[in-house]
């Protein structure tokens, strides 16, 4: 099998089951062996700031020395993203080989007239990879909602983490905050240990506080009054947590509270007989990267890069923009069909001065015009571009040489655009 054979495998499948349920991962990993019975986990759900979470309590468990699984979604560079080692992709040979195996195991399953889903199918390669790797623990992100998600297959991990909890994918996880945090937290476990982020409406605090009694679940949520915000800049974020100084690269106000829930979970972690000594936590916050999550491309001229695409990573982006980018700024933008774009564009298209419009290359994507056409209702001067290269020079058109340059909306369109800007305007280098 070539790497592009390997990938059409994986392609083929459904991204998600039309019919809910752990069955056939279940019978799928049995086939397989079981490996995520002889790992141990972090397991974070949440609507926003999972891969904050992720990225941080990974690069922590690194610094100490273990040997971590890092398993996100979704990729914005290369398809390879979502299983790391180690900050390190999964090798292109491996990739092949854990495809293989795994198809091998779900062809058995789609004999007896099952279907494996796209995601079932990567978070079994990942668990079964994983654990090949003697991985000392695995970083686990879940897919979508929890309950019902592929990875929550796995037993009672050191901890649970609950971030940020509001409206996205209403049509599978449910229209109203108790639906939707009811199936983030299926993810608690009896007798498990959770950290949930500090700032959560009433309904769900309800229904997580109710979910902990009832598994005997022990809730940790970080007290923020010993959090101080020392230091910040559209480079990151300096941070004292008790006595214990932190810098990240993220901003805004919500990666503060991102950092103290991911902080929490590392402490539960040294509970559970992890050596985590302070200076490795400072070291692990420190070397954090995120690609596409305001990731600034260019300082001359400033221009960032957020592929955030709900409303909460609207606000988000909107708090930053208006704390670290005073003057001018001027969008590109593409977002998915599925997502409510007019809602977005409420809450950041007033900040810039002109958007351009892409169509991203996803089937999903809303088409360049129809977002031209929302977005004027909130930004005075709007254009739609038909490709990405038409897009990037009017994006430069757009602007001054004082202004501020956001491409912003989608996951897919940071992928499509990050290496154009680089090459544009990239005055340092990345991963």
């Amino acid at each position: 099998m070539e790497y592009s054979q390997a990938l059409a495998e994986i392609d083929r499948r459904l991204l998600f089951g039309v019919k809910p349920g752990l069955e056939r991962i279940r019978a799928l990993m049995h086939l397989l062996g079981d490996p995520q019975e002889t790992l141990r986990f972090v397991h974070v759900a949440g609507t926003n700031g999972k891969g904050t979470a992720c990225t941080l309590i990974s690069s922590a468990l690194r610094a100490g020395g273990y040997t971590t699984g890092l398993y996100t979604s979704p990729y914005v560079l290369d398809f390879r993203e979502r299983f790391q080692i180690n900050g390190e992709m999964i090798p292109p040979e491996e990739l092949i080989r854990e495809v293989e195996t795994v198809s091998a195991a779900a062809g058995q399953l789609e004999a007896r007239g099952e279907t494996v889903t796209e995601f079932e199918f990567i978070t079994a390669l990942a668990f079964h990879w994983f654990a090949a790797r003697h991985c000392d623990i695995v970083v686990l992100e879940v897919g979508l909602g929890g309950l019902m998600d592929a990875t929550n297959v796995i037993p009672t991990p050191e901890v649970a983490v609950i971030m940020s909890i509001s409206y996205d994918h209403t049509a599978v996880l449910g229209d109203t905050l108790t639906q939707i945090a009811t199936e983030k937290a299926g993810i608690i476990k009896p007798g498990g240990r959770v950290v949930v982020y500090p700032e959560q409406d009433e309904e769900t605090w309800v229904v997580l506080r109710h979910t902990c009694r009832e598994k005997g679940a022990e809730l940790y949520i970080p007290y923020m009054k010993k959090v101080q915000t020392l230091e910040a800049s559209i480079e990151g974020t300096e941070l004292a947590v008790d006595e214990l100084r932190l810098h990240t690269p993220f901003l805004g106000e919500h990666q503060v509270k991102n950092a103290a829930t991911a902080l929490l979970a590392l402490r539960v972690l040294r509970e559970r007989g992890f050596s985590l000594p302070d200076a490795t936590l400072q070291a692990g916050f420190e070397q954090a990267f995120i690609p596409a999550r305001m990731e600034i491309v260019s300082t001359n001229p400033l221009c960032l890069l957020d592929g955030g695409h709900n409303p909460g990573c609207a606000a988000a982006l909107r708090e930053a923009l208006l704390a670290y980018v005073p003057g001018d700024r001027v969008a590109l933008m593409g977002i998915m069909a599925d997502k409510d774009s007019r809602e977005y564009l409420r809450i950041v298209g007033p900040l810039f001065s002109k958007i351009v419009t892409l169509r991203p290359e996803n089937p999903r994507a809303m088409d360049a015009q129809a977002l031209r056409d929302v977005a004027r209702e909130f930004c005075p001067d709007v254009q739609a571009a038909g490709s990405p290269q038409e897009a990037l020079e009017r994006l430069a058109e757009a602007g001054s040489a004082d202004s501020a340059f956001v491409v912003c909306g989608s996951f897919y369109l940071a992928a499509e655009m990050r290496p154009l800007l680089q090459k544009k305007w990239g005055d340092f280098s990345r991963p």
